[in-house]
């Protein structure tokens, strides 16, 4: 079924870019989307007021300014926010800009040195003037999803083709988010012998649909044919269902070599060279903090106490699958007994392994603090899917599909799938199953906000403490 909609679609690729460059439906303002980036323009010439330039240094300083912020935001999309982005991919895109403008404005002072500013202005400025961008941003953000819920008007008109639970967690996400401004006006079901095709199109004409959205698991090569003939024609937004069946979380992506269209069906946010940059300088922050303002003390004190528990090394390391599935020597403060099953047997609920030091080292998470040296040295990072003994990886990847996705970024100190309740021991296939879920979502959804968000969901779940400690 996806082999048939990659075919179709490819086909008709030439016709369906006009279809699909108005992500957010024909309902789209053109006009408020300039006129916000006209008052941000304005809040970035306002707030160099706060740099003290003569007329000449203004006059330099100006064009260079709205140049780079054009190019900048037009690069990483920061006007593509559409009326069902996330408030978090919002504030991804400002620290993003922040970023940039951030090195804009250091580029300019070393291309016109004689320029005197010292480096806290630059910074007090990138802080004011993204500041009040943002505050504009969520202000129209949240008013537009005001004036949609509560005077309805700004709607999409929209359309289900075909009846699953795929479409009717649709219609309820549209059904029970009016802020969106999605007005749902019914569903098709062409499996049924009363409804062809030809009612749908009729009925789109004349309720005036705006899109329409398709479960390519119930269309026909012929019907989806039809559909992107009858939409291209019709100026309505066309879009697709993914048959789960066949693909799993996947991000598509149309990409051309030349004039050739190449369609990717799995696109990673973290590779990118400023998300690289970003997520490592996040790791080298949090690992030095640790290491420095706690490991420091509590390594010898552990390296007193620990030996006097149960005779053995202060630290147990143990070879696990990093990215790319590369082994690597993950460190902990032993908690254990030495014992010959360390390395393939996991440790359980009352594991008799477990020392009494041990229980509390494990229930407070104390016994992952060294693996800030692996998130220093490289080897993991502060967040992403927990890695797992390489016996174990060989396992799973046998008995679990797309179990291997998850190597495809850093391992974690803790991750999506430890603070969404699936941390510790392994005790069912379900676990499995669900812990490889979260980490899938987690690589191919990644930002900065996320790791954050995660990181202080970690810290709460240390201090009121995590039934699957053990």
């Amino acid at each position: 079924m996806f082999a048939k909609f990659v075919q179709l679609t490819l086909s008709q690729v030439s016709s369906t870019n006009r279809i699909c460059m108005n992500e957010n439906g024909t309902k789209h303002s053109f006009v408020l989307q300039p006129l916000v980036g006209f008052c941000d323009l304005l809040i970035l010439m306002l707030c160099a007021l706060l740099f003290e330039f003569s007329k000449a240094e203004y006059t330099y300083f100006i064009p260079f300014l709205i140049f780079s912020w054009l190019i900048t935001s037009v690069g990483i999309g920061f006007y593509k926010v559409y009326r069902f982005t996330p408030l978090v991919n919002i504030l991804g895109l400002v620290l993003k800009q922040a970023f940039l403008l951030l090195v804009c404005c250091f580029s300019f002072f070393g291309i016109f040195n004689e320029i005197d500013v010292v480096v806290s202005a630059v910074l007090e400025y990138v802080c004011l003037s993204i500041g009040f961008i943002a505050l504009l941003k969520l202000v129209v953000f949240n008013l537009r999803k005001k004036f949609r819920k509560q005077l309805g008007r700004d709607t999409i008109r929209v359309i289900i083709v075909g009846r699953n639970a795929k479409t009717e967690q649709l219609k309820n996400f549209f059904n029970y988010n009016p802020a969106y401004g999605f007005q749902f006006i019914a569903n098709f079901d062409l499996r049924l012998d009363t409804i062809e095709l030809e009612e749908v199109t009729r009925f789109a004409i004349d309720q005036r649909i705006h899109q329409i959205y398709c479960s390519v698991a119930e269309l026909k090569n012929k019907e989806i044919q039809e559909l992107i003939q009858f939409a291209d024609n019709n100026l309505i937004a066309l879009k697709f269902l993914p048959d789960n069946k066949d693909i799993f979380t996947k991000k598509m992506d149309f990409q051309y070599y030349g004039i050739t269209p190449i369609l990717a069906l799995r696109t990673l946010p973290i590779d990118t060279p400023i998300h690289l940059f970003l997520k490592r300088l996040l790791d080298i922050v949090f690992s030095l903090v640790v290491i420095l303002g706690i490991l420091s003390w509590l390594t010898p004190i552990l390296a007193l106490i620990i030996p006097l528990t149960s005779k053995g090394p202060l630290f147990f390391k143990q070879k696990r699958n990093g990215i790319d599935g590369k082994e690597f020597y993950c460190y902990k403060f032993r908690s254990m007994t030495i014992n010959k099953d360390a390395n393939d047997k996991q440790a359980s609920k009352n594991d008799m392994r477990t020392t009494e030091l041990g229980k509390f080292l494990r229930r407070t998470s104390i016994d992952e603090l060294p693996q800030f040296y692996n998130v220093l040295l490289g080897d993991m990072s502060v967040v992403g899917p927990r890695p797992h003994m390489v016996s174990h990886t060989h396992s799973f990847k046998q008995q679990i599909d797309k179990f291997m996705v998850r190597h495809l970024v850093k391992p974690g100190i803790t991750g999506l799938a430890q603070v969404s309740g699936y941390r510790g021991g392994i005790e069912t296939e379900h676990d499995i199953k669900s812990r490889v879920r979260f980490d899938i979502f987690y690589v191919e959804n990644w930002s900065i906000l996320m790791d954050l968000r995660i990181i202080a969901k970690t810290f709460f779940q240390v201090i009121y403490g995590d039934k699957k400690a053990y």
